[in-house]
């Protein structure tokens, strides 16, 4: 078998200079048999993005039904037990690759263990990851009106990512207090071997409902991808808090705000699943148990369900909804707010 599948390669690599000339180019071959040959742009969540010279668009290949794969292009390549590389990588059996590294390392694994491909020489937007989404809702009752947007940003390199996210929801009808909160973040991991990172998040959040002016908090810690394959992520992570808050006055009082910081740690899970069609969804939840502040505790927890549109799958239509429960608020304030968001939205 290793014989045939040295053959095949050496067919690709004459239809490659025959066809292509000198440009590298990318072979792959489907499980029904019919191959394709162009440049592979990257791979994520399951999904292989390759540009050809013969289509305006870029194909979209699930990972799963790649039976074999030959590449020229340089990336950077990580493995599903956490293992990070930069180089190239063929099929040497079926189920089989070998990567080639920069380093002169030669590694051998399992087809389904690559879980992130990203082509070196495209540069900065290769790997830089956007997406808005907003959402409008207005009722002829109390003359209701609510407006929502969510950003979210990523950039990731071979040994770190960065990312950050910004949202909002205003809401206005006759006969009631506006309803405003704003909340956001940005955070650092580093990636370690077996999949360990050490992570730095600052993060905010403003709420009528709560009686938040300002929540400002920074987390450091550890975390460990415990499932990290072409289907799903899931994550934990552990370590300390600092909270800082400063509260909205009392109704109709010239008080100042009321203001108070606090240690805390923090236990967190992060469950990402995108095998389901053109439907992913992610989970997070955040438990911050007080050091400083006997018996408080409070929790964050976020879900998103996002679905791709099947004309175009940059557009989607999600739904999610966030929670912030503190089970020892400023006195006149609500222990839980909660805001359910669906819009409309594109990424990059």
């Amino acid at each position: 078998m290793k014989q045939n599948i040295k053959v095949k390669a050496l067919i690709f690599a004459m239809i490659l200079l025959s066809t292509l000339a000198l440009k590298a180019q990318d072979s792959l071959v489907f499980h029904n048999g019919n191959y394709i040959v162009g440049e592979v742009k990257d791979m994520s969540r399951g999904v292989l993005t390759v540009e050809t010279d013969y289509s305006d668009d870029d194909f979209k290949i699930e990972w799963n039904s790649i039976k074999e794969i030959y590449t020229t292009s340089y990336f950077l390549i990580t493995l599903s037990d956490g293992s990070r590389y930069n180089g190239h990588f063929n099929t040497t059996e079926i189920g089989k690759i070998e990567i080639l590294s920069d380093d002169g390392q030669t590694i051998n694994a399992n087809h389904d263990d690559l879980v992130w491909l990203d082509d070196i020489n495209k540069g900065f937007w290769s790997k830089l990851d956007a997406s808005i989404d907003v959402g409008f809702d207005l009722t002829k009752a109390n003359n209701f009106k609510q407006f929502s947007t969510r950003i979210g940003i990523a950039y990731t390199e071979k040994r770190w990512n960065t990312s950050a996210n910004y949202n909002t929801l205003f809401s206005v009808q006759d006969n009631t207090d506006d309803i405003k909160r704003i909340d956001g973040g940005i955070g650092y991991r580093y990636f370690l071997p077996k999949d360990w990172y050490p992570l730095i998040n600052l993060n905010f959040l403003s709420s009528t409902e709560q009686s938040l002016k300002l929540r400002s908090s920074g987390r450091i810690g550890i975390g460990k991808y415990m499932i990290h394959t072409n289907r799903s992520y899931w994550g934990i992570s552990a370590g300390t808090n600092y909270n800082d808050e400063t509260y909205l006055p009392p109704n109709d009082t010239i008080a100042a705000a009321p203001r108070k910081s606090s240690m805390e740690g923090f236990l967190g899970s992060e469950l990402n699943l995108f095998d389901i069609g053109d439907l992913n969804l992610k989970n997070t939840i955040v438990a911050y148990p007080s050091f400083t502040e006997s018996g408080r505790w409070r929790v964050d927890l976020d879900f998103d369900a996002k679905y791709e549109m099947p004309f175009d799958d940059s557009f989607y239509i999600k739904a999610g909804f966030s929670i912030n429960y503190d089970n020892q608020p400023v006195e006149g304030a609500s222990d839980m707010d909660y805001v359910i968001h669906t819009g409309f939205g594109w990424e990059l």
